[in-house]
């Protein structure tokens, strides 16, 4: 029986029914003070309780599609080769075409640099301890908010030409990189390893020297704005896409040039990625969305993210973005498995179908996986490059 089938499914729960009956029956056996009556209520309290941890497990994975197979869910899965396609034609689809400005921080709201907290890496991350002109530098930061408020703490990751005297004047690309959410900005060095993959694509060719900026995809925890400017509530939109491009700006030698910024995420931080880059063009020219989402996600962490609007509610859905507004010019990667991730074929297909120059679209997928990280670090080499493709530095 596959792992997300309803024959496993139904089996487990008459198991889980069949325990709890069990228990009830022989309970009052059970209720002697000898040794053999004590390990009985012992091994049925175990019973029970592991029949209905695994009914809860396959129904949290059949929800969220965590895991597509046995052997994904075991790491023995061999998941082929990434398969990557594309519409690449219109504006988007050059590196150096023309797009507008970042918006300039009026006089009265100057930004607010990102603070380093420690100034070094985390421990235990792949350049930790090693020579910054070789393998780069991953700081602690935190990004505060001059627009919005909001604040919240993650990485910078240097790339090494960034201490090379040879580019001392040079200002690089920057890509701001999300995780789902909740998430820990952690998990994109130590599970993904972001930084480890942007280096090794850097010393092949495939990846020019880039700035990461690492970091969850709500800087007003425990909330979920969904990089929403809620109404009366958290602006995350503005701070995703002015405080923190600002901040970085005002602390590293990034570019604030045409087309000098991207986003990429998974899961939440994908949906994030895409639909900030299709909104704010001038801002951000590439996104990468990893087994992210088209719609805003409504539920006990979101709140009411709209306030009862039908316009903002149909504004953060990318496809009636795609089929209602002009298509903005921007160049995007949608990346997941084609089976086993959830809706992610039937949306992808939809949505590049759907996309019209001056919008570039192109897609990588897996064969088969889950949502989950092993499916993400095999298809992250391929996000980076089509980010750094379309990336270009002033």
């Amino acid at each position: 029986m596959g792992l997300t089938s309803r024959a496993l499914l139904v089996f487990v729960i008459e198991i889980a029914v069949a325990a709890m009956a069990a228990t009830v029956y022989w309970w009052p056996a059970l209720a002697g003070r000898h040794w053999r009556s004590v390990l009985g209520r012992i091994g049925a309290l175990l019973g029970t309780q592991l029949t209905v941890l695994a009914l809860i497990g396959l129904l949290a994975n059949n929800y969220f599609s965590f895991y597509s197979s046995w052997d994904d869910l075991l790491g023995t899965a061999d998941n082929g080769t990434v398969s990557v396609r594309g519409k690449e034609t219109g504006p988007a689809a050059a590196t150096t075409a023309a797009a507008p400005a970042p918006a300039s921080e009026p006089a009265h709201v100057p930004p607010m640099p990102a603070q380093e907290l420690d100034g070094k890496e985390p421990v235990d991350t792949p350049v930790r301890g090693r020579d910054p002109k070789v393998v780069g530098e991953i700081r602690t930061a935190r990004f505060p908010g001059a627009r919005t408020g909001l604040s919240t703490d993650g990485y910078v990751y240097l790339p090494p030409q960034y201490f090379q005297p040879e580019y001392q004047d040079r200002k690089f690309p920057a890509l701001i990189v999300l995780t789902g959410f909740p998430g820990d900005a952690k998990n994109l060095i130590t599970r993904i390893n972001y930084p480890g993959v942007a280096l090794d694509l850097n010393r092949s060719g495939r990846m020019q020297p880039t700035v990461l900026v690492l970091m969850r995809p709500s800087p007003a925890m425990p909330a979920d704005p969904e990089c929403e400017d809620v109404p009366d509530g958290p602006q995350a939109d503005t701070y995703f896409t002015r405080d923190v491009p600002a901040g970085i700006a005002a602390t590293y030698r990034v570019s604030t040039g045409p087309r000098a910024w991207g986003m990429v995420g998974n899961s939440t931080g994908g949906y994030c990625a895409l639909k900030l880059a299709m909104r704010h063009p001038e801002v951000f020219g590439t996104a990468a969305s990893v087994s992210g989402y088209l719609r805003a996600a409504e539920d006990i962490t979101t709140g009411d993210l709209f306030k009862g609007s039908r316009q903002r509610r149909d504004e953060a859905d990318l496809m009636w973005r795609l089929n209602n507004l002009p298509h903005p010019p921007v160049a995007v990667m949608l990346l997941g498995a084609e089976k086993g991730d959830g809706d992610f074929r039937r949306d992808t297909d939809a949505f590049t179908a759907a996309a019209r120059p001056p919008m570039a679209t192109a897609v990588a997928t897996v064969p088969e996986g889950g949502h989950n990280y092993m499916t993400w670090i095999r298809l992250l080499p391929s996000a980076l490059e089509y980010l750094s493709q379309h990336l270009a530095a002033s």
